[in-house]
């Protein structure tokens, strides 16, 4: 028996298997049809660029993840190094100060001794920016100087650095230290 019945403008039959091989051969062309193969054929290119994409970030995140990594050790080790070639500078100091106390000599040789160790130890710091503040007759800049005191002093412009207390100190034009100063009055 083969009667059919066009509901829905899709063949059936009476028999429940036939009406299911047809409506396979209608989807079976409907997969055939030009349109729906190029929709498949840009969803798998959609699947393929993200699959792509998604490694791209991986990587990247991975990169960031081993950048940040390495510097926290260059930092970690910056920090616990940072001071190495300063003291490699002030060795020679500490060797010529130990051998100064070695010898036994007069006082004269004792002062210049005294004055070549300073001199080795402003040169090892002056190669680090660190620069001395001796401001002995120059006018008072309250950036890096500090006033202890003033002082009359008649022939002396106002504000003049009479006496150095305590040499100051920049780091690279920075003040480490103040010189401490005594003023002429106005």
């Amino acid at each position: 028996m083969n009667d059919t019945v066009n509901t829905n403008e899709q063949p059936t039959t009476t028999n429940k298997w036939e009406d299911v091989a047809l409506l396979s051969q209608d989807k079976l062309e409907l997969l055939d049809h030009p349109d729906y193969k190029k929709l498949m054929d840009d969803f798998t290119k959609a699947e393929q660029d993200r699959d792509e994409v998604r490694n791209q970030f991986l990587l990247a995140k991975a990169d960031i993840e081993n950048a940040r990594k390495r510097f926290e050790r260059d930092l970690a080790s910056a920090h616990k190094y940072a001071i190495d070639r300063l003291v490699l500078e002030l060795l020679p100091v500490i060797d010529s100060l130990e051998r100064g106390l070695e010898i036994k000599t007069t006082m004269e040789s004792i002062n210049a001794g005294m004055q070549l160790t300073l001199d080795l130890l402003l040169k090892a710091l002056q190669k680090y920016g660190v620069k001395q503040v001796n401001p002995v007759g120059e006018m008072f800049n309250p950036g890096i100087h500090e006033a202890m005191s003033v002082q009359d002093a008649p022939d002396i412009t106002p504000n003049t650095v009479l006496t150095v207390v305590q040499k100051g100190y920049l780091l690279n034009e920075r003040v480490l230290r103040p010189a401490l100063v005594i003023v002429s009055k106005s």
